[in-house]
């Protein structure tokens, strides 16, 4: 298993996550990718290491590449908060995975913050771990806090 040597976090993710109070990205990415969903109660039942340790996972679609994410979260929840995750089907096609097409949530919440949304271009550039914090960021139809730092942090948004 090859961790990160810190916590994966993005610049506007810091402040946000408070210290990670929060569900950051790069953990939200791994329980998509393993189908598992724990509300933020949970999250904040276990020990700041242990959210620590799940932040350094790497963010890696190959679930061969790091099969251990799920059995490291199944034990921590076991441990400290006597309950499991819920198990749910990962979307086998994911919109943030096709670099064909920008999501259509992406260009509501530029719509909402007064950003152009990434040309096909901008979108296939994206790293897939980038492309798939947008896509998370956008997925409701409210303006999102984080997307506009995120653009920027991107380099799709002025003040990058």
């Amino acid at each position: 298993m090859t961790l990160n040597a810190a916590p994966l976090l993005f610049r506007f993710e810091v402040e946000s996550s408070e210290n990670l109070t929060y569900i950051p990205m790069c953990v939200r990415f791994n329980l998509d990718r393993f189908g598992l969903r724990i509300s933020l109660s949970q999250w904040q039942l276990l020990p700041l290491e242990d959210r620590r340790l799940l932040a350094r996972f790497p963010v890696d679609e190959d679930i061969a590449t790091e099969p251990n994410f799920d059995h490291a979260l199944f034990e921590m929840l076991r441990t400290h908060a006597n309950v499991e995750p819920e198990w749910f089907e990962p979307d086998e096609a994911p919109a943030w995975r096709d670099i064909n097409a920008v999501p259509g949530g992406i260009a509501q919440q530029a719509a909402l913050a007064s950003l152009a949304a990434p040309d096909l271009e901008a979108w296939a550039r994206l790293a897939p771990f980038q492309r798939y914090v947008l896509a998370k960021l956008a997925r409701k139809p409210e303006s999102n806090h984080d997307f506009v730092p995120a653009m920027r942090e991107f380099g799709l948004a002025a003040g990058a």
